[in-house]
Order: C-alpha cells, then sequence, then structure tokens
C-alpha cells in the first residue's frame, strides 16, 4: 500500500468529500495552532491509536515530514485511501487560511 500527496488546495475538496484530517504533531503543538477540523493524534501515540483512522484519511503536521512518515506507517499497517498534506499546517499558514488553537478540533 501507498499514500498520496496533496497540496494545501486541496484539501478542503477532500474534506468534503468525507476525509478525515489527522494532525500527527504532539498536543503543544496541535493546541498553538491547527487547521480547523483537524484531529490531534501524535506520531508517537499512532502505534497504540492506529484504531483510530478512519479512511479516507488525510495526514498533517507541521511542514509535512513527519505526516509522511506517519502515512509510510499506516500505508504499510494497510491502511487504504491515505493522503500526506504536502506543506502541512504551515503551509496552510503561509497562504492566510485559517488556524485553530486549542484542543478542539
Amino acid at each position: 500500500m501507498t499514500y498520496q500527496d496533496i497540496f494545501t488546495a486541496e484539501l478542503e475538496p477532500k474534506l468534503r468529500a468525507g476525509a478525515t484530517l489527522y494532525d500527527v504533531r504532539e498536543r503543544d503543538e496541535y493546541e498553538q495552532g491547527h487547521i480547523p477540523g483537524a484531529i490531534n493524534l501524535p506520531l508517537s501515540e499512532l502505534p497504540a491509536r492506529m484504531g483510530e483512522i478512519q479512511s479516507p484519511a488525510v495526514i498533517a503536521c507541521l511542514s509535512g515530514g513527519r505526516s509522511a512518515q506517519a502515512a509510510t506507517y499506516l500505508a504499510a499497517q494497510g491502511v487504504a485511501d491515505l493522503m500526506n498534506l504536502t506543506g502541512g499546517t504551515m503551509g496552510w499558514m503561509r497562504e492566510g487560511r485559517e488556524v485553530k488553537a486549542g484542543t478542539q478540533p
């Protein structure tokens, strides 16, 4: 199995079509600012929380590195319909898009 890289401009249509957005940064990073609707699922907790992943899934982090690592891991575990958000939350913010602080998606 493999995953697809998507860009920030492609995210909202994917979410409208039913994809779930997961942010794999640690809790403190997530709470400082995340893409609205993103569910926090820290990379360090991923193996224990794999059962929470719903496909199709978009994986995000700050810039795209950790999310690519998470997507690679999930694909190797047989999770289908995975996407990595290239540029991550930083790319989202650079485009002037909304971010949300706190613990809630």
